[in-house]
């Protein structure tokens, strides 16, 4: 796991300094397969998908959390929808800065928000979660989780995307360290618009797993770094840095 997380940091921060995607839009601009639609779709729903970045523990009912995080996945950009999507100059990473709240609520629950905009394109998301604590966990037992997502992508004239995803995860607090692990579903519904329905292609439903597993480091009070590798289509990393209290 602390090899994986550390190369997932790397990656994170390398792909969104260096990622064309940082300064291009998605706009189609070459006709595409139904299939193609269909696994574009389930890759770029995986990536707009909700992190889950943080520990199944709850926050507590004062509790608060408030950062900025990247996440980054590389693509196949010499596929024929890659290439589509991005103009036939499709990157071969895509970077996500986000920001993120989470507050915690009695009995254990706690909720969020993200919201994203990649500089200088069209892209930009934003989501809502809902958590609920099974166990809190203590000293000498773990904590275990359970969470409800909601993403949508706003900005991209051809395409309508939103996710809804459930989640278990399971996590020990060790001194300053953190780890987690989880699973759940992801349900992806894509809407053909623009170019894409004018060429004749439908909507596509799709359901599909997810494995994550992260770590939250607090080096000092109140901040803490959140690493995270999640696969669900093709490995995704993320990086956050919040102030927790």
């Amino acid at each position: 796991m602390r090899k994986s997380v550390l190369y997932g940091m790397v990656v994170a921060v390398l792909a969104y300094a260096v990622s064309p995607a940082v300064a291009a839009d998605i706009n189609f601009t070459s006709p595409i397969s139904q299939g193609d639609f269909k696994s574009f779709s389930q890759q770029i729903g995986s990536v707009i998908a909700y992190r889950n970045m943080a520990p199944a523990e709850p926050l507590g009912i004062s509790g608060f959390d408030v950062g900025v995080e990247i996440s980054a996945i590389s693509i196949d950009k010499n596929s024929s929808y890659w290439r589509s999507a991005f103009n036939n100059d499709a990157p071969a990473y895509l970077g996500f800065p986000k920001l993120r709240v989470r507050k915690g609520l009695p009995y254990g629950f706690d909720i969020g928000a993200m919201y994203s905009y990649v500089p200088d394109s069209n892209i930009k998301l934003y989501g809502i979660e809902v958590s609920k604590a099974l166990l809190d966990g203590s000293a000498a037992t773990p904590a275990i989780g359970v969470r409800a997502t909601w993403t949508k992508l706003a900005g991209v004239e051809d395409l309508g995307l939103q996710t809804a995803g459930m989640d278990i995860s399971i996590s020990k607090g060790f001194v300053f360290l953190t780890p987690y692990v989880g699973a759940g579903i992801l349900r992806i519904s894509s809407d053909a618009k623009g170019f894409l329905q004018t060429i004749g292609l439908t909507n596509e439903t799709i359901t599909t797993p997810r494995l994550f597993a992260g770590v939250k480091i607090t080096p000092i009070p109140l901040i803490s770094i959140t690493a995270e590798a999640e696969y669900t289509e093709l490995p995704i990393y993320s990086l956050k840095v919040a102030v927790s209290f």
